[in-house]
């Protein structure tokens, strides 16, 4: 049995949906999911990024081809599931479609790293995609400035922040962030991220719904429009 998942979505969509793509694995599995999630997938036999497969142009562009999709025997999509244009150009694959959002929670997504040694530090993502999702950063500062533990600040790599650690692969971050002893971030897929290999989150909601989007695991806390005080009462309980 050979399968195909495609997977689209931001990071924490894809992380979220991880139990489900790991559960759906076959003898041979294959994995389409966009660029920056690729290094994050480590089940599958082969990944590829969305854009390097000529997707994007099915039921777009006249005449696209769809061989990149034949020769598997089942194909399970996220993507194209409300394009009536994609769905009909695929009619003839066997394709079974997912709604976008996550799954109901089926299990805590997991990223397995390098066995570390956790280290005396709190790493602080003071970004999310959108800024009606984004605690104000003078607020991350004050929490960091009364922390017990020092601070390593984190950014991508086009979001501006003096001396953050940055990484271009979303695994070494994951590498990195296994290391730290407690997490503090907005609603973002680097909180899924640090959730994933099981680091002590508290994650800040303001404008999106925890109860589909928050980070899964044990060690997840989840603060909506919390005050600074709300926060650090929170680092300090996980830091005990």
């Amino acid at each position: 049995m050979k399968r195909l998942l495609i997977r689209p979505g931001a990071i924490g969509d894809v992380i979220l949906s991880l139990p489900a793509l790991e559960a759906a694995r076959a003898e041979y599995t294959e994995v389409w999911t966009p660029r920056p999630v690729v290094p994050l997938i480590r089940f599958a036999d082969r990944v590829r990024a969305i854009a390097d497969t000529g997707l994007d142009l099915v039921g777009v562009v006249e005449g696209a081809s769809t061989a990149a999709l034949e020769g598997f025997d089942s194909i399970y999509s996220w993507y194209g599931s409300q394009r009536p244009e994609f769905r009909d150009a695929v009619r003839h694959l066997p394709l079974t479609f997912f709604p976008a959002l996550p799954p109901p929670p089926e299990g805590i997504p997991r990223i397995a790293v390098p066995p570390v040694r956790p280290a005396d530090f709190a790493v602080i993502h003071p970004f999310a995609s959108g800024g009606h999702k984004r605690w104000p950063l003078e607020n991350f500062r004050a929490v960091a400035e009364r922390l017990t533990v020092p601070v390593r600040w984190c950014a991508g790599p086009e979001e501006r922040l003096d001396n953050a650690i940055r990484f271009d692969d979303l695994y070494e971050l994951a590498c990195c962030l296994a290391s730290a002893r407690l997490y503090i971030g907005n609603d973002s897929g680097i909180a899924h991220l640090a959730a994933a290999v099981d680091v002590p989150v508290i994650a800040i909601f303001l404008a999106t719904d925890p109860r589909v989007w928050a980070p899964r695991g044990a060690h997840v806390e989840v603060l909506t429009n919390p005050r600074v005080e709300d926060v650090l009462a929170a680092a300090f309980r996980r830091l005990r």
